[in-house]
């Protein structure tokens, strides 16, 4: 009876240990706070008005290496921004993302120099930001067109 109590707990134990292996360990249906990403709001004035995001900040080399990959959705309003100190030329590729996303290229100035509209998931192919910029926001694809973002448009957020 001892044995099969003390068999049955070690099967428990690496059931437990196999669920949180591999790509799905992301748990990307989580919360960001849960996660210990330090989530911002974000506005984007249009030529329609305000446009308001809660997004995840990609703050650290291994933050922005990773992005949104392994996600299978995006909260509503939500996204994730990436800083870039100093301002520089930015390319990302779609390697591991499952959704299409707007990429938006933020200037300096806080302007949107381009959208990268739809980038389709899983391709390779380096998505260029065209000149230096101050930062890169991802949210769902299409979501720019939707909310009428255009290259112009204002972005700000606490930094």
């Amino acid at each position: 009876m001892m044995r099969a109590v003390r068999l049955l707990g070690v099967i428990a134990l690496a059931s437990l240990a196999v669920a949180g292996c591999g790509p799905t360990a992301a748990r990307p249906t989580q919360s960001a706070e849960q996660d210990g990403v330090r989530l911002v709001p974000l506005e984007v004035r249009t030529a329609k008005g305000v446009v308001r995001y809660k997004v995840e900040v990609a703050a650290t080399a291994q933050e922005q290496s990773r992005g949104l990959m392994y996600r299978t959705s995006l909260p509503d309003h939500g996204g994730m921004i990436f800083p870039m100190t100093p301002p520089r030329p930015a390319s990302f590729w779609m390697k591991n993302t499952y959704i299409p996303l707007d990429l938006i290229f933020i200037r300096p100035d806080g302007t949107i120099a381009r959208i990268a509209a739809n980038a389709v998931p899983e391709k390779l192919d380096p998505i260029e930001s065209g000149e230096p910029v101050a930062a890169v926001l991802e949210i769902i694809g299409g979501g720019a067109a939707a909310a009428g973002i255009a290259e112009g448009d204002m972005v700000s957020w606490p930094k």
